[in-house]
């Protein structure tokens, strides 16, 4: 008996070691379970081949007995690790799952109430678009990266200047001469490697607006031009897409969430025309202290994880206003205007 033990040990270990599936060792032990079991069974007592294999199947058929019970609890063993996984655990970096380092990296995030970890899956399987890489684009950019947001597209035409570094703190002074897309995407890759970055250096035009816009579920606008912010409007409204949308002057930053398909204005029902030359310097006119883009856009940020998230309120049909120079802050109520040639007339054709 114990040379057809050591037999069967060399089968399943030996043969595991000499690359035999796990199918073919279990159907040779069968095999020779079933020849030992018929010896057993069908030669007459005293005969010299049952004498070899154990003389009464007594023993053999306790043995067959563990056997299977130590197969069926394998299997069931293997069927609730089966429905304890996941359907879909192909690796992807816009999957749902998190490693042991994210979960990590996004504790004090998955801790908060308003949250959690259905609230950090959301940001990971979202796709933001920040239009501009300046002063608000750097540090909403690098708060979206820090957050886990998966997809973060980021479009500018401009390269890195010396004059950029007193506030655009996303890029450093190597960087100059660099394109800024590039420059932030290797300061948020460089943050969080559990991000996908979409650089695109060239300018927002009408002609690539709506196809960029359609591949992203929320839109910051850090432009410092109308003709632009009206095109990001435009283009926002048209394709359902809410648009949080910032400004900055010298000492002083606004922002809004506008999402006219949700029941707010848009940015045209609150800025109908561009103001006159002069009435809206620009910061390399007028100035801007260097931390106000900071705020501004750390709160961009903020309000962008909120609507993507669902948790709180946000500022949409509200102007948020932060004064630096006193330390105040103060909310202004907006409403859709019902002659708005963006918002107004873009519902109707939905509508219709």
């Amino acid at each position: 008996m114990l040379r057809l033990l050591a037999l069967a040990a060399f089968i399943w270990w030996g043969g595991a070691y000499l690359g035999w599936s796990r199918a073919m060792r279990a159907v040779l032990l069968a095999l020779l379970y079933s020849a030992v079991m018929a010896l057993q069974l069908t030669l007459p007592d005293g005969h010299a081949l049952r004498q070899a294999t154990g003389e009464s199947p007594a023993p053999w058929l306790m043995l067959g007995g563990f056997a299977l019970l130590a197969a069926g609890y394998g299997w069931g063993l293997s069927r609730l690790k089966q429905r304890a996984q996941p359907k879909d655990t192909a690796p992807s970096q816009t999957s749902s799952l998190f490693s042991d380092t994210e979960l990590n990296r996004y504790a004090r995030h998955i801790v908060l109430r308003e949250l959690g970890g259905p609230g950090q899956k959301k940001l990971k399987q979202a796709r933001v678009l920040v239009i501009g890489a300046g002063g608000l684009g750097a540090p909403a950019l690098q708060y979206l990266a820090a957050a886990g947001v998966g997809t973060i597209g980021v479009i500018d035409d401009d390269a890195v200047e010396n004059a950029n570094l007193q506030r655009q703190v996303i890029h450093r002074d190597q960087d100059i001469g660099l394109p800024k897309v590039f420059s932030a995407e290797a300061a948020m890759r460089a943050q969080n490697p559990y991000v996908t970055v979409r650089p695109f250096h060239r300018r927002l035009t009408a002609d690539i607006a709506a196809e960029l816009f359609a591949d992203f579920d929320l839109i910051l606008d850090g432009t410092d031009n109308f003709d632009t912010r009206y095109l990001v409007n435009e283009t926002a409204v048209k394709l359902g897409k809410p648009l949080i949308s910032g400004a900055l002057s010298q000492w002083e930053g606004q922002l809004s969430l506008f999402h006219p398909k949700s029941g707010g204005p848009c940015y045209q029902c609150i800025f109908p025309e561009a103001p006159a030359a002069g009435l809206a310097p620009s910061c390399s006119e007028a100035g801007v202290v260097g931390p106000l883009p900071g705020v501004v856009g750390a709160m961009m940020a903020l309000e962008a994880i909120k609507a993507l998230t669902g948790a709180g309120a946000t500022v949409q049909g509200e102007m948020l206003i932060y004064d630096g120079l006193y330390g105040e802050s103060r909310k202004i109520r907006l409403s859709p205007r019902a002659d708005c040639p963006i918002c107004q007339t873009t519902s109707c054709q939905t509508t219709s």
